[in-house]
């Protein structure tokens, strides 16, 4: 499954950041069962690597699994060993997305100015991560979506809800990364699937 493929079907990324490893392929079943098709374990989680593993074994071909807060190059060559193929970051970093590109992975870095989104674009980056979102706002991607290129796929992660996905969306946003709202520290798997379904449902209303 692409990213693309993943976005189709839900346009949600779920951040499950503290999992661990023993709670991860139940965390990521309760999300696939709502109907969530992409996940990514920030790198400040414990021991997010083998979260990263046990997801990507487990839902190989049906989820696309990769980590968040990614900020060097070698963490993305560590990522992508686990089994990962989604490199998310808070910030642009062009080392990060050509190492990305170079293995094969779909890099979304963060950005917040123009500046910044075209530095990202032009180190082949195509998902661009608006963060922290609630920050700007949709009217600044609504302004920046006249000046980028139309292939580009912006994200709204940080602060950004269900109950405003609509206002995000016709802004231009295509994606959005969630996390508290499906998923806390130690939440039990049934509790993340009412919440992640909630989430989905929330996403079906949407124009396409």
């Amino acid at each position: 499954m692409t990213l693309e493929d993943a976005l189709a079907a839900c346009p949600v990324v779920a951040i499950v950041r503290g999992v661990t490893p023993v709670e991860a392929v139940g965390i990521g079943e309760a999300l696939y069962a709502a109907g969530l098709r992409a996940v990514e374990v920030p790198l400040n989680s414990p021991d997010p690597l083998q979260s990263i593993a046990e997801l990507a074994k487990a839902f190989k071909g049906r989820m696309v699994v990769g980590a968040g807060t990614v900020l060097r190059p070698e963490q993305v060559e560590m990522v992508a060993s686990a089994g990962g193929t989604l490199i998310v970051s808070p910030n642009t970093n062009p080392a990060v997305i050509a190492r990305a590109m170079s293995l094969g992975l779909v890099p979304a870095p963060g950005f917040a100015t123009p500046t910044e989104a075209f530095t990202a674009i032009a180190a082949g980056a195509t998902h661009l991560k608006l963060f922290p979102a609630v920050t700007y706002g949709p009217g600044h991607v609504r302004q920046l979506k006249a000046v980028l290129p139309p292939a580009a796929v912006t994200w709204a992660v940080g602060g950004v809800g269900a109950d405003h996905f609509l206002d995000w969306w016709t802004a231009g946003v295509r994606a959005f990364g969630i996390g508290s709202e499906l998923y806390k520290v130690g939440q039990s798997a049934e509790a993340t699937f009412e919440k992640a379904k909630a989430v989905f449902e929330a996403s079906e209303a949407l124009p396409r």
